[in-house]
């Protein structure tokens, strides 16, 4: 037997819980033979940031000059790498929810 807990929460404010759902959507831009790039964003229509993955170490780096590693960037990273982790190819798009 198994038990579930309902969420009756709103998730897109904080209600001083600190539990705030994030999303963070990617989509493949261009592919070669070394790297993939990424747009992603946390809006699916404003995907501003780029994301740069090296096929040969698997890392990521930022693609668009942001030297920032925020929590976007790394939640859009590790999707990707989940994804081709799983399937061992690059995907088209995605997203991430926490």
């Amino acid at each position: 037997m198994s038990t579930a807990t309902l969420f009756t929460g709103d998730v897109n404010s904080d209600n001083g819980g600190g539990a705030v759902a994030g999303l963070v959507y990617f989509r493949k831009i261009a592919e070669g033979a070394d790297v993939v790039v990424y747009s992603f964003g946390e809006d699916a229509s404003e995907m501003t940031r780029q994301l740069v993955m090296d096929k040969g170490n698997l890392r990521s780096r930022s693609g668009d000059g942001n030297v920032d590693v925020d929590y976007a960037f790394l939640k859009a990273s590790r999707k990707i790498s989940s994804m081709y982790d799983r399937a061992r190819e690059w995907p088209e798009r995605g997203m991430s929810a926490s």
